[in-house]
């Protein structure tokens, strides 16, 4: 007798199998797919299921929709340590995050397709900052607070809280006002002569 009729007969629910990482990764590589063709509008919880040869009952079951499958697929296409880097100075965990910044291209890409869907859909907005948005800040925080501790950052700086934005300011705008990638040299001399001077003055 197979389970689904044994569970059937005893009136036992079916037990659901869960993605194993490989398959979810293929999956989510599917949707970061469809996202660079089609951008965000276009692509549908049909077209990934197809793409991925995944059930649609199944991606509904685990994200319940499309905003929150693609705030999936984004936080894990980005290389993430909840701590932050801890090198042993603010200087070292601010030029390795520019590192890592830098040498993740596919996200800006990704950034800037997604953008303008985020300023008309609350609910991809939701999604986003929950998986991604928060826990880089929940990153930038533990550096912040080991920097303090170490005396390289007033309890009170002002400039703490605007890190964030200081840091993906400088990363988007480049572009925009240079017309040139905000590659590594540039970021880590935007730290080096306007960020880390403002931040560990006194």
């Amino acid at each position: 007798m197979g389970a689904p009729q044994a569970a059937a007969e005893t009136g036992a629910t079916p037990r659901r199998r869960r993605l194993t990482p490989e398959r979810q990764g293929e999956l989510y590589d599917a949707v970061l797919d469809g996202l660079r063709e089609s951008g965000y509008d276009a692509l549908t919880m049909n077209s990934v299921a197809a793409r991925s040869h995944c059930s649609k009952a199944t991606l509904y079951r685990q994200w319940q929709g499309k905003p929150r499958l693609v705030a999936a697929a984004l936080r894990h296409c980005r290389p993430f340590d909840p701590g932050g880097p801890d090198t042993g100075s603010l200087t070292g965990d601010l030029h390795e995050l520019a590192r890592r910044f830098t040498g993740a291209r596919r996200d800006v890409e990704l950034a800037r397709i997604i953008s303008p869907a985020l300023r008309r859909n609350p609910d991809l907005a939701e999604a986003m900052h929950e998986a991604v948005v928060e826990p880089e800040l929940r990153s930038l925080r533990k550096i912040v607070e080991r920097a303090v501790a170490r005396g390289e950052i007033p309890p009170d700086s002002p400039t703490a809280a605007r890190l964030p934005h200081l840091l993906i300011g400088a990363a988007l705008a480049r572009p925009l006002v240079e017309r040139r990638e905000a590659d590594a040299d540039y970021l880590t001399h935007f730290l080096d002569t306007v960020i880390l001077p403002v931040l560990t003055s006194t």
